[in-house]
């Protein structure tokens, strides 16, 4: 992983890399000792204060209710962690992950981020991106395998209410486009929408304290997305200390801009993505581009002069749950106290944060309850899918 560092007290960037060893028979945690102690971002002696507090971090039960209301911030600076290492390490990983600063995170998530990433199979911190554009992986290949499988897809519907008729089945009402409504029966239902939208979908009495779920936060993304008149970076992806800049990514190839045309031939797609973003989400366009525009021509040299083609903006107000300390006992399983409805999301008792491999598990342990309460096997396949 490159780390580019803009923000070095001798005022050059500075280029660092993470990295696991090559050779697979050095066990966790050695697999990452070569490069923290040549990671040029710290000091000796904040690179040694890291490998303490992952080793501390190795003895963490992320399941323990305790570690749930303890803020990771605090915890770090009780093991020494200074504010270069939280900025440089720490937060480079969290924040990405967690979609918040170590300060703003639960002790019970980050430890099991860290933990499952950097202390249990040497190439669990892997990092792959995709070679196409999402929507081909999250939706056009997830409906053919859907439409192959028999199950009708309703697009650009929104779920209007949900209610348990005499036979026992379940009416859900959909509103399925302006003016147009439809009454789906459905022997079970995954209500598979945000923590506020399910508060108010659900019947009466399908959880205990169902307020609990407007406990829970959301937290925002930003993506900026550039496109140059010429290549102005050779890595596919790099992170960035002492700027406002968190991550960057080369999206020529995955958003088929080459195949667009002659006017784009050249051309560099660079998106850079913003998690954490809550001092950027309103800012508008215009004042974006004068702020991200002269921090990527400071991190990339040959940006300076290059042309911009395009430049728009990207907003997920409400991309992930807030992982908050003490959020945890606001989530809630999949199964609720009615037969036949589950619930499903990133947000719900998954023990994994707001990730992709905390939405596969919900929708997974979702379709487990259901499969059981019919009494219909249930092979889970998390073990191949995560």
């Amino acid at each position: 992983m490159p780390v580019l560092d803009v923000g070095h007290p001798s005022g050059k960037p500075r280029l660092g890399r993470l990295r696991r060893a090559a050779s697979p028979l050095l066990p966790v945690p050695l697999h990452l000792a070569k490069s923290l102690a040549t990671y040029p971002h710290l000091s000796l002696a904040e690179r040694a204060a890291v490998g303490r507090a992952a080793l501390a971090l190795r003895g963490l039960d992320p399941q323990d209710p305790a570690l749930d209301g303890t803020d990771f911030g605090g915890w770090l600076r009780r093991k020494g962690q200074s504010a270069r290492s939280v900025e440089a390490l720490w937060d480079l990983i969290g924040v990405a992950t967690l979609n918040a600063t170590a300060g703003e995170s639960s002790l019970g998530l980050a430890a099991m981020v860290f933990k499952t990433a950097l202390l249990t199979d040497p190439g669990a911190a892997d990092i792959g991106w995709a070679h196409v554009p999402l929507g081909e992986l999250h939706d056009t290949r997830a409906r053919a395998a859907l439409k192959a499988a028999g199950v009708r897809t309703l697009l650009r519907t929104r779920a209007t209410g949900i209610a348990r008729a005499a036979d026992g089945t379940w009416q859900v009402g959909a509103e399925t486009g302006p003016g147009t409504a439809e009454q789906l029966t459905a022997e079970t239902v995954v209500l598979a929408v945000p923590q506020r939208e399910t508060h108010a979908l659900l019947p009466d009495g399908a959880l205990d304290e169902p307020g609990r779920l407007l406990e829970i936060g959301t937290a925002p993304i930003l993506n900026l997305h550039v496109v140059y008149d010429r290549k102005v970076l050779r890595q596919p992806f790099f992170a960035a200390l002492g700027s406002p800049v968190q991550w960057v990514f080369d999206r020529t190839e995955s958003s088929g801009l080459a195949a667009k045309g002659e006017h784009w031939e050249g051309c560099q797609y660079l998106a850079v993505s913003q998690s954490a973003a809550q001092d950027d989400i309103e800012r508008p366009v215009a004042e974006l581009r004068a702020r991200y525009l002269p921090e990527l021509e400071r991190l990339l040299p040959a940006a300076r002069g290059a042309g911009v083609r395009d430049f728009f903006v990207t907003r997920e107000r409400t991309a992930t749950f807030a992982p908050t300390p003490g959020v945890g006992r606001h989530r809630p399983a999949a199964r609720t106290n009615t037969p036949g409805l589950y619930l499903a999301g990133a947000w719900t008792a998954t023990g994994w944060p707001a990730t992709m491999e905390g939405a596969v598990r919900s929708g997974v342990h979702a379709a487990g309850a259901a499969l059981s309460e019919l009494g219909r096997p249930h092979v889970s396949p998390l073990r191949e899918a995560v």
